[in-house]
């Protein structure tokens, strides 16, 4: 299936009408979003979306550097005791939240304590905490039971789950509970009173954030801001979108739909770049808690129907420069990328033998609940393709589209699919996130606990388990052979390849961040 072709529509964006909005001072940043900001608490979501909008609002002890490494961030130190059990953190003193209240080491605990109970590897944490201990106003301490040298690394990456430090009353919220108060110490300040969901999310510039004194690399350093506001403007429409770039009413668009690249290309005035090299994995993410998809033989039925490039073509187009397959469960190009059983996926594509493993497996027809996002352009192109995939091989699929907002709601509802729940939805996850078994969400075996489609595996969490303390990399690339082996044995997921969808700007744009999500800090204009 091949997503529809929207070159024709060209005569019309660019007579479309201006937005009212095109006088907006040069002082700030017009940017359209990949989707509609819905939910902006990033440790009760998963999105993508929700954690860009953290990392501009929230800081974090440490930062991840072009090298991937941690460096200090609101940590001004980071002392680690001989036998490895105390890491003892101390804070910059010059740290203030937007409301002017100093950010203090009990709001540090309270936020790590949050974060832990829902992060991949902050559930690691919480494991192996002993305690956390504040010292001093500056200084707090987190003592383990056995010593975890990626600790630093784990409160610094940009993943889906920020460890964002909130006042200690905001992190106190169940973390299975979304907060209501939106006050961070990150360099910019949320404008809640502006913000309409599918519309618009306004940032200013904090004038309590003080940057590291020191050039900025990647998520650390000084993030010198050059905006006094950012905007977000949600255009679900990708012709309105490439219009409102070309016309100058926007000047960053974080997602453009494939077809149009060739459009905004011609335009002198707009770069079309990869700013996210690591990528996204897309994924076909399955319920494990009802039926069918309960039980892995139905699962694992669907592996011979998948075509890694239809997919791919279908979200990205033709240019393979956009994309890479095929893709395993760990991010193609990484060290731990292997090749153990991808046969499963490589291997001559045969909807029959799709068609008689589903027979064999016993399905009784019932209707299946794919979730179809209409304002995410990538996600909707590969979910068309996955519904057209499963009905060809006798699932009985009950295509159910909504806007990004209310799938990430409707996805984290346990109950049955005829109770409000679901059976499968189409997504990607960070290639950062996915490229070893201690932050793949979506490998996890820890159930109810997990995420999203709570699968449960003993062998893929002891594997998990072995892979943190593995002594070196020929034992940790050993390791995750296994586990991609169970992936086509327990079928907790499908691969569908590997996103590079690259971001378009006006070029009075300088000083944009490469190497992962687009952030806001260092970039200008002129």
């Amino acid at each position: 299936m091949r997503r529809r072709i929207l070159l024709q529509a060209a005569p019309a964006m660019l007579a479309a009408p201006r937005l009212a909005s095109a006088q907006t001072s040069a002082r700030t940043l017009r940017f359209v979003p990949q989707g509609n900001l819905a939910n902006i608490d990033p440790i009760w979501t998963t999105t993508v979306i929700a954690r860009n909008h953290a990392l501009m609002v929230y800081d974090t002890l440490f930062g991840l550097g072009h090298d991937y490494q941690p460096r200090p961030q609101m940590a001004a130190g980071h002392e680690v005791s001989s036998d490895g059990l105390t890491h003892t953190i101390t804070l910059r003193p010059d740290l203030r939240f937007h409301d002017g209240e100093p950010v203090r080491a009990q709001d540090c605990i309270a936020s790590v304590a949050r974060w832990s109970k829902r992060d991949v590897l902050g559930q690691r944490l919480n494991a192996l905490l002993e305690e956390m201990r504040a010292t001093a106003d500056n200084k707090f301490d987190i003592v383990l039971k056995k010593p975890w040298p990626g600790l630093a690394w784990a409160l610094g990456k940009p993943s889906a789950n920020l460890c964002a430090i909130m006042p200690e009353r905001v992190a106190k919220t169940d973390p299975f509970q979304q907060i209501t108060e939106y006050v961070g110490s990150g360099p910019f300040r949320f404008r809640a009173s502006q913000w309409v969901p599918g519309s618009l999310a306004a940032y200013e510039r904090s004038a309590h954030y003080v940057p590291r004194d020191e050039p900025a690399d990647f998520l650390a350093g000084g993030k010198q801001v050059h905006f006094d506001r950012v905007e977000w403007r949600i255009m679900p429409d990708a012709a309105t979108a490439a219009a409102a770039l070309q016309n100058n009413e926007v000047d960053w668009w974080e997602t453009p739909l494939a077809d149009l690249l060739p459009l905004l290309r011609k335009n002198r005035d707009i770069a079309v770049e990869v700013v996210n090299s690591a990528g996204a994995l897309g994924m076909l993410r399955f319920n494990h808690l009802h039926p069918p998809f309960d039980r892995p033989e139905i699962r694992r039925a669907v592996f011979p129907a998948i075509d890694q490039k239809s997919f791919m073509q279908a979200a990205l187009g033709e240019d393979a420069a956009l994309w890479q397959v095929p893709a395993g469960a760990f991010t193609p190009g990484t060290p731990l990328a292997n090749e153990a059983g991808l046969e499963a996926l490589t291997g001559p594509r045969d909807l029959d033998a799709a068609k008689r493993a589903l027979r064999a497996a016993g399905y009784d027809g019932r209707k299946v609940v794919l979730l179809v996002p209409s304002d995410f352009p990538t996600l909707n192109a590969m979910a068309e393709v996955a519904a057209d995939t499963l009905k060809r091989i006798g699932f009985n699929v009950d295509a159910q589209v909504m806007d990004w907002g209310t799938l990430v709601q409707r996805r984290a509802k346990k109950e049955p699919p005829e109770q409000g729940g679901w059976n499968i939805f189409v997504t990607t996850w960070e290639g950062l996130d996915v490229s070893v078994p201690g932050s793949h969400q979506p490998l996890r075996g820890n159930g109810t606990e997990g995420w999203f489609g709570w699968a449960s595996s003993p062998r893929r969490e002891a594997l998990r388990e072995a892979w943190f303390e593995a002594p070196d990399q020929a034992a940790e690339k050993r390791i995750a052979e296994q586990m991609q082996a169970l992936v086509w044995e327990e079928a907790p997921f499908v691969p569908l390849g590997l996103l590079r969808p690259p971001m378009a700007y006006r070029r009075s744009l300088t000083g944009i961040v490469t190497g992962g999500p687009a952030v806001f800090w260092s970039v200008r204009r002129g």
